[in-house]
Formats: C-alpha cells, structure tokens, sequence
C-alpha cells in the first residue's frame, strides 16, 4: 500500500514505454501553463522521467505563479525548467518562450460564485491571448465534463458527439474557453486537442477520498449525485501528454475518465467493508448524472493502467493512515453547477 507521498508521486509519475514511444515522436520541447494546479506537478515529473528514461534531449518547462510554498523548488530539483508569471499579464505572457509543445491548464473553477468576472477572465478571454500567443504550437487544452448536460443514468453517457448543455457560470465559461480556442485554432490552423476530463483521482484529493473520509467519519453521504466517472490522476496526466501527437484542426474533442458508470452508494459501501463501518446516506439517486463517455481515448491510449478497486484499496488505506490531503473538494455533488 501507498503510505507517503515520496511512494504515491513515484507511482503517478512513472511513464510508460507507450508514452516513452509516442514522446520521441513529438517534435520540440512542452511548456506546461497552470504546472501549479492539482495535476500540473505530477504532469510536468511524468514528461521529466520520460525524457529521461527514453534518452531524449527535450526541456520541460512549467509556469504558474508560483506565489506561495515551495513547489517552484521542488520542481526544479526534479530538472524541471520554471518559470513565474501572471498569464493575466500582457507583457508577461508575451514574455514566455515560444515552444512547440503547449499543455495549457490554466483555469478557475472554485470560488466562481461571487467572483464570476475573474472566472471568465481566466477561462474564456485567457484562451485567446495564449491562442494568439501560440498559433505556431500544437496545444492540448485542459477542458472539463461539465460542459455537458446531466444524462440519464440508464439511456447512456455523454459521448464527443453529444450536444454541450453546461450548467452554470462556471460550466459556461468552460465552454467559452473552448469555443475561443477553436476560432483561433480555425484562424491560425493552430492544431488543438479539447480535453474533456471527468474526474482526475489523486489519494490527496478527489470523489473517491471525499466519500471514503464522509465514511471513516460515520457521516451521511448525499445520494442525488447518484452515478459518477473516474480515472487515476497518472493515467489522465499520461493521456494528455500523449495527446499532443493528436492535436489537429479545428480541434479534436476527447473525453477522458475511467470506463465505468460508478455508483456513489456501491462505492461507500465497499468503503465501510474496508472500515469496518457502516455507509450512512441522505436522500436518494436521482434519475440523472454527469457522465462521461471516453471510450474514444481508450480506443486511443488503451485502457487506464491503475484500475477502479485499486484506486479504492489504496485510497481507504491513505485515510485509514491519516494521509496528506489537499483540502480541496471536488463539489462532484453539485447538480446546479454553483462553484
């Protein structure tokens, strides 16, 4: 079992050989925008032990704003190149190098309500400057299930095809974001791929934490979020890197989560056999969800490597040993798209 954070970063960093192939095919180095979000420190460590591993001579290069602690050390320990900047910050976005490789991450999501402006600021005016900024570029862009409707849990999940009906300002942003990129994407044939992701799992944070921690602590767990998707944090940042062999324009749409329509309450139940407790619930499933199709970037990737009972293995041992959190809620409950 995973009992620190030294043993579960080596486990979500560690490339595959299908990843170290299909980086000695892209040409030029990656620039990660938003490296200081929950996935971007983990990404950016993949791609280093990548090139390492595979003998390649490609520079990896993070920028976020680097504002408080110490991950701008940690990651150049690990030979990562950083940058600081406020992408917000005209002269300091035109600043940054041009690279070929962008996985753009950059984003706001909590806190929207009350602060909408800045939402939109970063989640749809941004795209154009990075866009304009890198129309020479392949760029993957980070996006998010939440673009869709709720779906029905027993008709089907959302596939690329199915029309986006977001809900919220947040939601809606999201899609401007896409929406942006495409039109530059279109304008400048600038090749993209949208990343649409539902919902990363790191043992520091994530549904599956949430749930385990409501049961450990013999808390009720709100049921009329019913059904809801997956995928270890390694396997969605290992998609995305080999995603920008499949940028292209206008841009492809691509889900990504893990292959199952998971129950919240079979999920809590298999929590209170690992505890020795019993699920507590209020209320009841509701007929719909978010769900995310993404047999496509199975199709693409093959199927995630790290499976749905390891994840929930691992994540009841880290709460039973009383592991490092991010204090970072997911609100995957959340069904009026409020963040």
């Amino acid at each position: 079992m995973l009992s620190t954070i030294e043993q579960l970063e080596d486990i979500m960093t560690e490339p595959s050989e299908d990843l170290i192939n299909d980086l000695k095919q892209i040409d030029g180095d990656i620039l990660l925008l938003g490296v200081g979000g929950k996935m971007g420190p983990t990404m950016a460590k993949m791609i280093k032990r990548a090139i390492v591993k595979g003998g390649l001579s490609k520079r990896v290069i993070g920028v976020s704003r680097f504002s408080t602690g110490t991950l701008k050390e940690e990651l150049e320990d690990f030979g990562i190149e950083t940058i600081s900047a406020d992408l917000l910050n005209e002269a300091e976005l035109q600043g940054l190098p041009d690279v070929k490789n962008i996985i753009y991450m950059a984003g706001n999501k909590f806190g929207t309500t009350g602060n909408e402006h800045f939402t939109w600021a970063m989640n749809a005016y941004l795209p154009g400057r990075v866009a304009a900024k890198y129309s020479n570029s392949r760029i993957v862009v980070f996006s998010t299930g939440n673009v869709y409707p709720l779906t029905n849990v027993l008709s089907g999940t959302c596939t690329e095809e199915t029309p986006v009906n977001p809900v919220g300002e947040y939601a809606q942003s999201c899609l401007g974001r896409e929406r942006v990129f495409t039109h530059f994407s279109r304008k400048n044939e600038t090749p993209m791929l949208i990343f649409r992701l539902n919902y990363a799992i790191d043992l520091r944070y994530g549904v599956l934490l949430e749930i385990a921690k409501q049961v450990y602590e013999e808390k009720p767990i709100d049921l009329r979020m019913g059904h809801f998707n997956v995928i270890w944090q390694g396997d969605a940042n290992e998609y995305a890197i080999r995603s920008l062999l499949h940028c292209d324009s206008p841009p492809q749409l691509l889900n990504v989560t893990g292959p199952e329509t998971i129950s919240t309450r079979w999920v809590a139940e298999e929590f209170a056999k690992r505890f020795g407790k019993k699920a507590l619930f209020v209320y009841e499933e509701q007929p719909t969800a978010l769900l995310n199709n993404a047999a496509k970037s199975h199709q693409m990737f093959g199927y995630p490597r790290v499976s749905l009972l390891q994840m929930l293995d691992w994540t009841a041992a880290w709460v039973e040993s009383d592991g490092a959190t991010h204090n970072k809620p997911t609100h995957f409950q959340e069904r009026e798209g409020a963040f």
